[in-house]
């Protein structure tokens, strides 16, 4: 039953990964294309609407999924499956944070996660790159005006210190022009 089989996947993936939602966007990309419940390129076009919507990128992503995979049944369950381990996590670190937060093991472990964490995200981004065309061999007048609308983006949100809101309806905008 895929109802069930989208809940267990994302309370795995909510239970396993770390370091918030762009971290976890490889993880349900891969599971997802592997089930062969969404191609790359539906996948892509998902994790850019849901970074454009309020709320985590992971969850908003898993609706998504959820919603193209079984409905509004689907959106639900998937919803609920990938914060479920966050909220129960949240909670019993709650409950003994003073003592957790002391200990160096505790302490030792998060240090460990920081590498993996940020390499999650790089990996995500060079991803998603390579199959938009926007990282590949062959230069094309689409693949210049992609890269372009990176590097004005990067420097606005960077040098500028522009609002990432205002960054993503200019390049929303200049998309529409463009392309």
């Amino acid at each position: 039953m895929v109802i069930l089989e989208l809940f267990l996947v994302f309370l795995v993936i909510g239970a396993v990964s770390f370091g918030g939602g762009y971290a976890m966007i490889p993880v349900i990309g891969t599971e997802v294309t592997n089930r062969g419940w969404l191609t790359t390129a539906e996948y892509t076009d998902i994790v850019a609407l849901a970074g454009m919507t309020p709320g985590s990128i992971a969850s908003n992503s898993a609706t998504a999924v959820g919603y193209q995979v079984a409905g509004l049944p689907g959106a639900i369950v998937s919803s609920i499956a990938i914060t479920l381990p966050s909220v129960l996590i949240v909670l019993i670190i709650a409950l003994f944070f003073y003592k957790l937060n002391q200990n160096k093991w505790v302490q030792s472990a998060f240090y460990g996660l920081r590498p993996i964490v940020t390499s999650l995200i790089i990996y995500a981004a060079i991803h998603f790159a390579i199959s938009n065309g926007v990282i590949g061999l062959q230069i094309s007048w689409h693949m210049v005006t992609l890269f372009l609308i990176f590097i004005a983006s990067l420097v606005a949100l960077a040098y500028f210190k522009i609002h990432p809101t205002v960054v993503i309806i200019f390049a929303g905008i200049i998309g529409v022009v463009v392309f």
